[in-house]
């Protein structure tokens, strides 16, 4: 059986083998992906995040959204779960508890199930869809309702090929599997 925190800790240097050249062009090609789902063209509300610690940066994403898409950033709520700002480049931003940078407006903050597709950050995963973050718990507690329920919101993990996990990989119960998963190689669909 993998240990979680040694699995994580792999995880985490695979990401920071890359160098800066290679982190860039994969970004690029992740973007390029990811703005291949037709349903990202269909959304009115994207939610992407902040990249932090070698996570694959959304700019290339946000800047080539529709104009009349809604891009939104996470925000933590005092329950543990998250909320969806809209916010646009120039709109002030603040550190959260975490020092992951947030929208400073959550006065229009969206609850998990008002939004169309959401990208998420991807610390490892499977081909089947599994995704192994960070370990804190937050993108699960969030959408725990489409373990029953299809989408929307669609839910898109979004890494690096180097984030495969090709060991036995066995979901926790409350993991929320994934609907898509993008990498600069491939668009994976489940």
């Amino acid at each position: 059986m993998i240990d979680p925190r040694a699995l994580r800790s792999e995880l985490r240097a695979r990401r920071e083998r890359m160098s800066p050249a290679e982190r860039i062009a994969a970004a690029m090609a992740v973007a390029a992906r990811v703005l291949e789902l037709p349903q990202l063209h269909e959304a009115r509300t994207v939610a992407g995040y902040w990249a932090v610690r070698g996570e694959v940066p959304l700019l290339g994403v946000v800047n080539s959204l529709p104009s009349a898409t809604r891009y939104c950033l996470p925000l933590l709520h005092d329950d543990h779960s998250l909320r969806f700002a809209p916010w646009r480049s120039g709109d002030a931003i603040a550190p959260n508890r975490y020092g992951i940078l947030e929208p400073a407006d959550k006065q229009h903050a969206l609850e998990p199930e008002r939004v169309g597709i959401v990208l998420l950050p991807l610390l490892g995963f499977t081909r089947n869809g599994d995704r192994i973050g960070t370990g804190g718990g937050w993108y699960d507690r969030s959408f725990a309702f489409r373990k029953a329920a299809a989408a929307p919101p669609l839910l898109v993990g979004v890494g690096f090929a180097c984030q495969q996990v090709d060991e036995p990989w066995t979901p926790q119960p409350w993991d929320v599997p994934l609907d898509a998963i993008v990498t600069e190689r491939e668009s994976l669909r489940f």
